[in-house]
């Protein structure tokens, strides 16, 4: 899809941010209707302000990791203003494009008007989107080996086939995350060129036909990405898992905080919790909504209110409130300026000559093939 200045305003727009939003508030509004009980603001009030401060402090080093992250990926072309200004942007798109598309459909662009090359852009949202997959791959053996496999929600009513069933439909999708950061593994450093004659001739089959535009330019993509990644040492291929491991952590870390606010829970719980959450994370990357708006807030109390009970919509509240609406609003306020600081470069030109018979060029549309 080629991006413009344009589509991607459009794609912003106040109508696009709204929906979430009441989507979102209104389904929170009528669980707070459904399940309001006498006391419960009171109990918000006296939440542990320890762990509502952890769950800041969470957040914090949630964003800062990112920031670090994108910096080093990047080589340091981007300042530290820079780096907030991405990963804000980063996650506005996140939050205001569904969840099946995300925001790395745009990241690429929005590096690109940071001046950084197409082709190195390509590379790094490439990189972050592999390393993100290498994380979950490997840490949900862990968490279900700590958790002695407690990871599925307790779904009252629900027999126990379709808790099966639903289990079933994690593990399928682990094993097609794993298998699809095996084959970015193997067509970035292994044999590129072999995964890009594959790409091409799975587009010149019949029923594949109609992506075979989107495949062609993402064997190309593959090349150019291959190609930058295999110049970088072992202290850069470090740096960046290490600080993959500190903000996908931190990420999972923010629920169990805000649990922790309003009843006791051990270590397990926080183990179980975080388990819990590699699981609600999938549920939401197969939603149409933007943002998971709405869908979100239904599933949440099925995998975590065995640990909250009544105050389930309070922490549900809070919990969107610190990880999807604060970055809508964020993002709203970001983007018409950092909009019109990269556009505004492109569209100063000098002035003309005072010439009857000067006819200037038409200007090239500004866009990128994402």
């Amino acid at each position: 899809m080629a991006l413009t200045r344009q589509n991607l305003q459009a794609k912003f727009s106040l109508r696009n941010i709204l929906l979430p939003v009441f989507l979102g508030l209104g389904v929170i509004g009528y669980m707070l209707y459904k399940n309001y009980e006498p006391g419960q603001l009171q109990t918000l009030v006296q939440a542990s302000p320890f762990w509502v401060g952890m769950a800041l402090l969470v957040l914090f080093v949630r964003d800062f990791g990112y920031m670090y992250r994108i910096r080093h990926i990047t080589e340091k072309v981007l300042s530290w203003k820079q780096s907030f200004n991405v990963i804000m942007l980063w996650e506005f798109a996140s939050c205001a494009l569904p969840s099946v598309v995300g925001g790395s459909t745009i990241a690429a662009y929005i590096l690109n008007k940071e001046k950084i090359p197409l082709g190195k852009s390509i590379a790094q949202v490439m990189l972050t989107a592999m390393l993100d997959n290498v994380y979950f791959v490997l840490a949900v053996p862990l968490v279900l080996l700590f958790t002695q496999g407690q990871v599925l929600p307790e779904l009252a009513g629900l027999s126990e086939t379709v808790r099966e069933s639903i289990g079933i439909a994690f593990f399928v999708s682990y094993l097609m995350i794993a298998l699809y950061a095996c084959s970015m593994f193997y067509a970035l450093f292994v044999n590129p060129k072999a995964v890009k004659r594959l790409l091409i001739r799975l587009g010149q089959l019949k029923p594949l036909r109609r992506w075979k535009e989107p495949l062609f330019r993402h064997a190309n993509e593959l090349l150019i990405a291959s190609s930058h990644m295999r110049t970088k040492n072992m202290s850069y291929w470090l740096r960046a898992s290490v600080s993959t491991v500190f903000v996908w952590t931190a990420r999972y870390l923010i629920i169990g905080c805000l649990i922790a606010a309003f009843t006791h829970l051990s270590l397990h719980d926080h183990l179980v919790i975080f388990a819990r959450n590699l699981i609600y994370k999938i549920v939401l990357f197969v939603s149409v909504t933007p943002g998971g708006a709405g869908f979100a807030e239904i599933s949440f109390p099925a995998f975590f209110g065995a640990f909250v009970g009544g105050f389930t919509t309070i922490v549900v509240l809070l919990y969107r409130l610190l990880t999807y609406y604060l970055y809508l609003v964020v993002g709203a306020v970001i983007f018409p300026r950092w909009a019109a600081r990269v556009y505004s470069k492109e569209d100063d030109t000098p002035a003309l000559p005072q010439n009857n018979n000067f006819r200037p060029m038409p200007p090239k549309p500004q866009q990128l093939a994402v």
